[in-house]
């Protein structure tokens, strides 16, 4: 059973290098009980909070966040299985990005950006891709999406665009309840878009930073979830210029991007160097 979990773990996972590269239960009464309860704000009330979350952190200069986050991979027994991860999340706009991922398998990436490369590591397989991208973190964050395939969990919420994001691809939006995330007061909005239903508490007061994010993603088979829990907010946070450059240990061998392999007519492409890799939920959405 190990073996076959695992099998579908990798063929799940979408850090791909050729690289490499968020409950309490309740009985159905109780849970009709509070939906009927829930609308203590209009959709339109929710919406403010949300674009005023959105809205706080587009002109935040700068910020760091620790991110715990799980995933559910479907089986083919029919089974969910779920795997988790940490990120350290550290940014200066317009121009720095460096984000630390350590699987619940010991794995570990990086993606780093300077305002002119883009970097993606994974030090315990020794390998790293590096491509020249100048511009800012939103260019960075569409360029390794659009251009290299990759996936990267509430991106929108690096990108100054994300009021305007966000407000376009919500379709609804309802207030669920206000209540309480590591003890502070916060607001549980439910919202949808075309493919992907998620839920957001968005802490109260003068710093709306998010505290938790759930995707479901409804079209998918078994429609697994994203998990996130956002904790140890630093909007002062000292980002020296050489904590978003990555130098190569001695060992460590440079190798393409899936995407930027070369492909020659009416051949099969060049096969890249085997990285363990898994289909996840969380891209742009």
């Amino acid at each position: 059973m190990q073996n076959k979990i695992t099998v579908q773990r990798s063929f799940m996972k979408t850090w791909t290098l050729a690289v490499f590269v968020a409950l309490t239960f309740c009985s159905g009464a109780v849970a009709v009980a509070r939906a009927e309860t829930a609308a203590s704000a209009s959709p339109n009330e929710a919406r403010a909070i949300l674009m005023r979350m959105a809205e706080f952190i587009a002109r935040t200069g700068s910020f760091s966040v620790a991110v715990r986050d799980s995933y559910d991979v479907y089986q083919k027994s029919g089974q969910k299985i779920e795997f988790s991860e940490m990120r350290k999340i550290t940014m200066v706009r317009p121009d720095r990005l460096r984000i630390e991922v350590e699987e619940s398998s010991g794995d570990s990436h990086m993606l780093l950006f300077d305002g002119k490369e883009l970097t993606m590591a994974t030090p315990n397989r020794k390998v790293y891709a590096r491509t020249p991208k100048p511009g800012t973190i939103d260019d960075a964050v569409v360029f390794f999406i659009s251009d290299l395939g990759m996936k990267l969990p509430f991106s929108v919420l690096l990108k100054t665009t994300a009021p305007k994001e966000l407000d376009q691809k919500t379709q609804t939006l309802d207030y669920v309840e206000r209540t309480t995330i590591f003890g502070a007061p916060a607001h549980h909005l439910a919202g949808r878009t075309a493919s992907v239903d998620y839920q957001i508490w968005i802490a109260d007061g003068d710093q709306p930073l998010p505290q938790r994010l759930v995707l479901t993603y409804r079209k998918e088979k078994g429609q697994p979830q994203f998990r996130a829990q956002f904790s140890d907010w630093n909007l002062a946070a000292e980002t020296p210029a050489s904590l978003f450059e990555f130098v190569p240990t001695a060992g460590m061998h440079k190798i393409a991007f899936l995407a930027q392999l070369p492909k020659s007519p009416g051949k099969k492409s060049v096969k890249p160097v085997k990285v363990r890799k898994s289909k996840k939920p969380g891209g742009q959405k």
